[in-house]
């Protein structure tokens, strides 16, 4: 695990030039690598890499990168595990090829130079982000892993290329002058997170999941993806599964065991993140199946019950005989994270579950190198709440005339958040949903949409407002307007959707900043792409539809762990985000929020801003979500903020717009000889 940089001069630089300001882009990602630091240069090129080291399988010099292939042809940096890399080098063992270490890094520029950039990375089962030249061709490649684990910035102005594992990297450049792009502004407001494959500034992107970009030394890029998950989804719908239950579980089992078992390969010390719900059990439990001696597993406990997972954790622990930690984290600790938040993300985000993520990782830091964690169960196995709930609502909803759920929706916000929550507590704690008050003023605004998509867009939606100024809201997946032909199942859609964005850009991004900052790698067993392959299969029976959410997965677990330890309401990895703005952060969040801070900044309109931080100090909690995104963005601006706001005026450098581009992302290239 490791962070990447580099740049390309395409109109030429000198050699100390592209030296120092690969050394800088390089330093900014040294959090990502405390091992070992490299930079690579090509004077002829004018093209530069660079690469911070996290040692995880071969931890001898041999493992230092950029790495030249044997050849000369192909040098690499890349960032990531391939689990698959002792057959692919038994492979290329057989063709001939000497290795002269034992890094899966020196299998793949060896697998470049043996079947070409393409095809080689079809053929890596792993996370990674990997930057190549091909010193023939004059011609780089980028390339990132199919679902989205590892994260690659890139940008294009006019005759430079920049790239790296994070913007800290792009910023570092002495040219750097983006503009911030008001559409992904919008879009974060909308949804916490800046959605692919856009990024905060413009002309700057994020290579999508299993993204492939070839940039020769002239013209533009080309972009396309080597694995297309709506490819993987059409076909699973036509050549589904035929066997009984009992025959999936054993499938899905063997499945799983294989994922997680090649995920624990390291030669530093491993262990794993553990809740006590279904996935994350689902894979302590296949690990110690695996381990000859107590796997390591970890988890924090808090002060208040609401959000504490600590006893249940401890108990699956104890029936599977793991090497348990719990790490008491007071209120106190998880407040001392926020004022970091900006610079650990540093593009705005605002998925609040960041602050115990990062103190996990950060305490489990303590004591392994990596750690596994079950993320991923929910969309691949339709475990959201919402889900269910969206369908269940939406079957008898829409056998109402519109103008009666209109009604049913005006009636629940008649009621406020606080009376839903009290009444509430009358309800056995197995049985109570937590933030009852929450939900439901979140259905009663979905109540009154028009169909099951908008109202899945809606419930994921943190605003409708028009609150940046000149904004138009970049487009997701979710305006795919064929997507109900490719999935005509409701719930199918929704985790494809999950899949697509929420995944990626939240989920994933969540973990990869959280636990890099504390250089700690983390590993995703339940998004083995052949798992993800394999669940596509399945009739939506057996997964979205089954007699309970993720059935065939608890199914596998039940042979491990008693569902009276896992049987309980998912409670999510939450804070009391609006007891917290109330309290111990109201002077923080003051500060961002007043009128002098919201001017400066002359991106949003100001009043509305501070109409919802008045109502939400009033006592409305109905948006308190909202709140924390607009906190987190100025919070990041403040931090970054010495680029300019995207207007109509010209820029010093001309960036290439992926949006310009005839080719779409969904187009998969092919795995030729490049």
């Amino acid at each position: 695990m490791c962070g990447i940089s580099g740049i390309w001069e395409r109109n030429g630089c000198s050699l100390q030039d592209l030296k120092t300001r690969a050394s800088a882009m390089t330093q900014t990602l040294s959090h990502r690598g405390p091992d070992d630091s490299g930079v690579w240069l090509n004077e002829q090129a004018s093209i530069a890499f660079g690469q911070r080291r996290l040692a995880i399988i071969d931890l001898s010099p041999m493992g230092h990168q950029p790495m030249v292939s044997t050849n000369g042809r192909y040098t690499i940096t890349f960032n990531g595990e391939i689990y698959n890399f002792r057959e692919l080098r038994a492979e290329l063992e057989r063709r001939g090829v000497q290795f002269r270490g034992h890094s899966d890094t020196e299998v793949i520029v060896e697998g470049f130079a043996r079947w070409g950039v393409k095809s080689t990375i079809a053929r890596l089962n792993g996370m990674f982000a990997i930057a190549a030249w091909d010193a023939r061709e004059r011609q780089l490649f980028l390339a990132r892993d199919r679902m989205g684990e590892k994260p690659l910035y890139w940008a294009i102005f006019d005759g430079l290329v920049l790239f790296g594992s994070e913007l800290k990297a792009l910023r570092a450049h002495p040219g750097w002058k983006p503009r911030l792009n008001r559409g992904a502004i919008a879009a974060f407001l909308r949804h916490g997170y800046v959605p692919g494959p856009f990024t905060i500034y413009e002309g700057v992107y994020k290579l999508p999941p299993a993204g492939f970009a070839k940039i020769a030394s002239g013209g533009g890029p080309e972009v396309g993806v080597y694995w297309d998950l709506a490819g993987v989804v059409s076909q699973g719908q036509r050549n589904t599964l035929r066997a009984d239950e009992e025959g999936l579980v054993d499938e899905l089992e063997a499945l799983l065991h294989d994922a997680v078992s090649r995920r624990m390969i390291a030669d530093v010390p491993l262990g794993a993140f553990l809740s006590g719900g279904y996935d994350s059990s689902t894979v302590v439990a296949l690990m110690q199946k695996a381990s000859p001696r107590p796997v390591r597993t970890f988890t924090i406990s808090f002060e208040n019950p609401t959000f504490d997972e600590a006893k249940h954790a401890e108990a699956v622990a104890r029936h599977l005989g793991t090497d348990h930690t719990t790490f008491p984290v007071s209120g106190a600790d998880a407040l001392n994270v926020v004022p970091n938040l900006a610079d650990m993300y540093d593009e705005p985000f605002a998925d609040s579950s960041q602050i115990p993520t990062h103190i996990v990782s950060a305490l489990t830091r303590k004591r392994v190198t990596v750690a596994l964690s079950g993320d991923g169960g929910d969309e691949l196995f339709s475990g959201y709440d919402r889900y269910q709930r969206m369908d269940n609502v939406w079957r008898p909803a829409a056998k109402m005339p519109l103008a009666l759920r209109r009604l049913a929706s005006s009636s629940i916000r008649a009621v406020p958040p606080s009376t839903f929550d009290s009444i509430a507590r009358y309800v056995p704690y197995v049985r109570r949903v937590p933030r009852v008050g929450q939900k439901a003023h979140r259905l009663a605004q979905i109540l009154s949409t028009s169909s099951i998509d908008s109202m899945y867009y809606q419930i994921m939606s943190q605003t409708q407002d028009d609150l940046v100024k000149g904004s138009q809201e970049v487009r997701t997946a979710c305006w795919d307007q064929n997507l109900e032909v490719l999935l005509p199942d409701p719930i199918d859609r929704m985790r494809y959707l999950d899949m697509c964005a929420y995944l990626p850009d939240d989920i994933l991004t969540k973990v990869d900043r959280a636990s890099m900052a504390v250089a700690l790698e983390v590993r995703v067993p339940l998004l083995d792409h052949r798992l993800v392959e394999w669940v596509w299969k399945l009739p939506s029976v057996q997964n979205a539809r089954a007699r309970r959410p993720k059935h065939l997965l608890r199914r596998v677990l039940a042979r491990h762990v008693p569902d009276r330890l896992v049987e309980r309401p998912k409670m999510g990895f939450g804070v009391p985000l609006a007891d917290w703005l109330r309290g111990p952060l109201r002077n923080w969040a003051e500060d961002l929020m007043s009128e002098a801070c919201l001017i400066a900044g002359d991106i949003f309109y100001v009043e509305a801003i501070r109409s919802l931080w008045a109502e939400f100090l009033s006592g409305d909690s109905r948006r308190y979500y909202l709140i924390w995104n607009i906190l987190m963005f100025q919070a990041w601006h403040r931090r970054w903020g010495e680029a300019s706001v995207a207007d109509t005026g010209t820029s010093a450098w001309h960036p290439f717009r992926i949006e310009d581009m005839a080719m779409t992302p969904s187009i998969v290239l092919g795995a030729g000889s490049a």
